[in-house]
C-alpha cells in the first residue's frame, strides 16, 4: 500500500483532554519529505502550541473538522475519535493512537467498517527496537510524577526532613505500590522532594531497580509463584498470593503519609491490592493516589474519576493525569508518534508493511478486518451480545 500523504491532526475531542498527537516542532521532518498536513484549529492550544505556530511549521490551519477526517491519509490521535469522526473517515486511511482495543474493541467498529487501518500504541511490542514508540512507558512517567506532586499539594505535612531553630521536622513517609514505569517515576520524584520511600511489587527483579533509586524494597515470599507476565508486565496472580500482598500494604499504610498505587495487568481489570482496612489504618490527612483508577483502581473502595475522604484520608482516583501536564506529555507523545512514523512514511509515501514485527504487533484492524487475533475475539464477543 503506497500513497502520498497528507496527515491530520485534530483536536481532541475526549471530556478534559489537552494533549495534542503532534506538535509544531515535529512537523519540519514530515515538511522535509514532502507531507503535506492539514491541522484543526485550536488543536494545540492547551498544550501551548497556537494555531500559527503550526502555520509558520508549514501546515495548513482548518476550522472544518469533517474536511479533514474525509481527506486525511494518516490521523494521528490521542485517544480514539468518537464513533461520529470514524464513520467520516477517508476510506483506507490510517489512524494511530491510544485505541483501548482491549478495553472496547466495539467503539472502534466505525472505522473498521470504513477500512481503516487502526494501530494502537498500547499494542506496540515491548521489544528494544520500538523502545522509541513506547507511548504507554512516556504517559506513565509522566503520570508517576504528578500523583506525587498532586499527593504533596494536598499532605497537610512538608516532604523533606527540616532541621530548624524551632526543632526538626521528620520526613514524609511514602509507599508506592508497583514499581513499573509510573512507580518508578513516583519513587524518584517522591526521593527528589526528600521522602522517605517504600515500595512493593510482585516482581522480585524489581527490587533491584528500586532500590538503586533510594527507596526500601518490601519484598514478600510468594510460595515460587510465577510473577512477571509477558513484556516486563507483572503476571496475573492468585487469590492466595494477593492476600499475602494486601496483608503486607495493610500493615505498611498504618505508618505511610503517602500511598501512590500503580499495579495494571495489560488487557485486565486492576488488581484490588489495598482493602479499605488499609486506608482506615492511615493516619489523618494522608493521601492515596490511585493510579490503576482507569481500570477500575487498586483500592477495594476506588471511585474512577472521583476523590473521596475516608475518615479524614483523602483517596484520590484519577483518569488521565498526563492531561493535567500537557506541555510536556505532547512533547513525549508526540516523539513517539514521529518514531513510529519512520516505519510508515518513507520519502513522504505511506509504505504498510505488516511483515514488520512493531507494526504487526500494533495493528488492530487493517483492509475492513480485525488484525490482532485478541481484538478479533473480543468483537465476536461483542457481536454475539448484539453491541457493547
Amino acid at each position: 500500500m503506497e500513497a502520498l500523504v497528507l496527515i491530520g491532526i485534530l483536536k481532541e475531542s475526549s471530556p478534559g483532554e489537552t494533549r495534542v498527537a503532534l506538535l509544531p516542532e515535529s512537523l519540519k521532518g514530515l515538511r522535509a519529505q514532502g507531507v503535506d498536513v492539514s491541522v484543526e484549529s485550536g488543536a494545540g492550544v492547551a498544550a501551548g502550541a497556537a494555531d500559527q505556530a503550526y502555520a509558520d511549521a508549514g501546515a495548513n490551519i482548518t476550522a472544518d473538522r469533517n474536511a479533514i477526517l474525509a481527506t486525511a491519509d494518516l490521523l494521528p490521535t490521542v485517544n480514539a475519535l468518537n464513533a461520529a469522526d470514524q464513520a467520516r473517515l477517508k476510506s483506507g486511511s490510517v489512524t494511530i493512537g491510544f485505541l483501548r482495543p482491549l478495553d472496547a474493541p466495539g467503539a472502534l467498529i466505525p472505522a473498521i467498517e470504513r477500512g481503516a487501518t487502526l494501530f494502537s500504541m498500547e499494542l506496540i511490542p515491548r521489544i528494544s527496537r520500538a523502545q522509541s514508540m513506547d507511548a504507554l512507558s512516556s504517559m506513565a512517567t509522566v503520570a508517576g510524577y504528578k500523583a506525587v506532586i498532586m499527593a504533596a499539594d494536598r499532605l497537610p505535612r512538608l516532604f523533606p526532613m527540616l532541621m530548624t531553630a524551632a526543632g526538626t521536622i521528620p520526613p514524609a513517609r511514602v509507599f508506592v505500590i508497583g514499581a513499573g514505569v509510573a512507580g518508578l517515576q513516583a519513587i524518584a520524584t517522591a526521593r527528589r522532594l526528600g521522602a522517605v520511600v517504600e515500595a512493593y511489587d510482585v516482581r522480585a527483579a524489581a527490587g533491584e531497580q528500586v532500590r538503586s533509586l533510594g527507596a526500601k524494597f518490601l519484598d514478600v515470599d510468594l510460595g515460587g509463584i510465577a510473577t512477571e507476565g509477558g513484556g516486563g508486565y507483572a503476571a496475573e496472580l492468585t487469590e492466595e498470593a494477593l492476600d499475602r500482598g494486601r496483608d503486607l500494604i495493610t500493615k505498611t499504610a498504618a505508618h505511610s503519609d503517602v500511598i501512590v498505587t500503580t499495579a495494571q495487568v495489560p488487557g485486565r481489570p486492576a488488581p484490588r491490592l489495598i482493602r479499605r482496612a488499609a486506608i482506615e489504618a492511615m493516619r489523618p490527612g494522608s493521601v492515596l493516589v490511585d493510579l490503576a483508577a482507569p481500570a477500575g483502581g487498586n483500592c477495594e473502595i476506588t471511585r474512577p474519576g472521583e476523590t473521596q475522604d475516608i475518615n479524614g484520608v483523602t483517596l484520590f482516583a484519577p483518569m488521565n493525569l498526563p492531561a493535567e501536564v500537557p506541555v510536556h506529555a505532547s512533547q513525549l507523545y508526540a516523539r513517539n508518534v514521529l518514531n513510529f512514523f519512520g516505519l510508515i512514511v518513507k520519502k513522504g509515501e505511506l509504505t504498510l508493511d505488516l511483515a514488520d514485527e512493531v507494526l504487526a504487533g500494533a495493528c488492530v484492524a487493517h483492509q475492513g478486518k480485525p488484525f490482532n487475533p485478541r481484538v478479533a475475539k473480543l468483537l465476536e464477543t461483542v457481536s454475539h451480545a448484539g453491541g457493547e
